[in-house]
């Protein structure tokens, strides 16, 4: 028989596998967050896998890799059929930007009175032109930068990719053998709790694409009302763009802001520089009450959280963490709820579960001895 290890030798090889693993973690911490958005980016691509399997009746592997294939097609080809047309167009941006600087430097040549007292802003204006002109021209002497920071995007992005990949082709013999590591007695426990924290992912999900379809609706809205050309398309791309925590809606309003310069309005009498103020204002309106109203309503119903939590989670998340931290730590917080609920019940012997019965209610008296049975009753 062998011989089998004391308390004492399994609690050192804990700390030492611990140790080892978080060294090693350490050491590669760099690619957690390309990891971490593979894994987001097949968590969004999700509930298109979905549609695939039951609309065609597909395994969940062959419509993951459909999905896949497709979205990295659409990915690849778009930008490249863009790049004749991006091309053509640049040099007509860039003349309608020094046009803009000389429609501000005619505007701004003017003083502005406000209570007797005159502003001159015409000085503004040199130094606008010289930054833009700094912009515009590419020095040599950065090209080696360029190149290097290119091919390192370059690589990071392809493990995004691979990593996207695997995790939406492989993700149900992941989670099995993950789950397959824990002792034969948790494993039911485990797999409720996945459950759960699944319906809180897909509960956000779900907050994710209404936030989106309102902030798309509203923006198109607004952005037709005061004659922005391009407003549907441009209002698709805020919405779009409010999957981003913050820099998202800012992007799409930068895009909204040089239509506004190089454009102006179809109706709105006025120059392009005061039409791109409007444009301007009405977004620091609007971006306000989604992200102090709007978005910690979606959310915290979506995920059963209250709203005050969310708004607080997902500003220190863009202080702390980032974007990619903004973008989690809602469903990451949901999910430590309910691994935190199911905990407390296990240590006071609660249900853990809905359907769970407490252990008061179960019938815990003694079985009565049955009578034994003599010849007389069997007759």
């Amino acid at each position: 028989m062998k011989e089998r290890w004391t308390p004492a030798t399994r609690y050192l090889v804990i700390a030492l596998v611990l140790f080892f693993l978080v060294f090693v973690g350490w050491q590669i911490r760099e690619i957690f967050p390309p990891l971490i958005t593979a894994a987001l980016v097949a968590y969004i691509f999700y509930p298109f896998v979905e549609i695939f399997r039951q609309r065609f009746k597909l395994r969940q592997a062959i419509a993951s890799r459909l999905v896949f294939f497709i979205s990295l097609t659409l990915m690849i080809a778009v930008p490249v059929s863009l790049i004749p047309l991006l091309a053509s167009e640049m040099d007509v941006v860039v003349n309608d930007l020094l046009k803009t600087v000389d429609q501000l430097e005619s505007f701004l040549s003017q003083p502005i009175v406000i209570a007797n007292l005159q502003l001159h802003l015409n000085n503004l204006v040199p130094d606008l032109r010289n930054s833009l002109t700094a912009v515009l021209e590419f020095l040599p002497e950065d090209a080696l930068l360029l190149l290097e920071t290119t091919s390192r995007g370059t690589l990071w992005f392809l493990v995004i990719v691979v990593s996207v990949y695997y995790f939406m082709t492989d993700w149900d013999r992941l989670r099995d053998w993950v789950i397959g590591l824990a002792p034969a007695n948790y494993r039911h426990d485990i797999w409720r709790l996945y459950r759960e924290i699944k319906a809180v992912w897909m509960g956000y999900l779900r907050g994710q694409l209404t936030l989106m379809t309102i902030v798309a609706v509203v923006f198109g809205i607004i952005w037709s009302i005061i004659g922005l050309p391009g407003a549907f398309l441009l209002g698709i791309l805020a919405g779009l763009f409010s999957l981003i925590p913050d820099v998202g809606p800012f992007a799409a309003t930068a895009l909204a802001l040089i239509v506004a310069l190089l454009e102006g309005s179809t109706w709105l009498p006025v120059n392009n520089f005061v039409f791109a103020l409007i444009v301007a204002g009405l977004y620091v309106v609007l971006i306000n009450i989604k992200n102090i109203w709007l978005r910690p309503l979606i959310y915290g119903r979506s995920v059963h959280m209250h709203e005050g939590i969310v708004f607080v989670s997902i500003i220190a998340a863009v202080v702390f963490t980032g974007i990619i931290g903004a973008f989690i730590v809602v469903p990451v917080l949901a999910s430590l709820g309910v691994i935190g609920r199911y905990l407390h019940a296990r240590l006071l012997d609660l249900p853990a579960f809905d359907d769970e019965e407490p252990a008061s209610s179960l019938d815990l008296s003694p079985v009565p001895a049955q009578k034994s049975r003599t010849p007389a009753d069997d007759s």
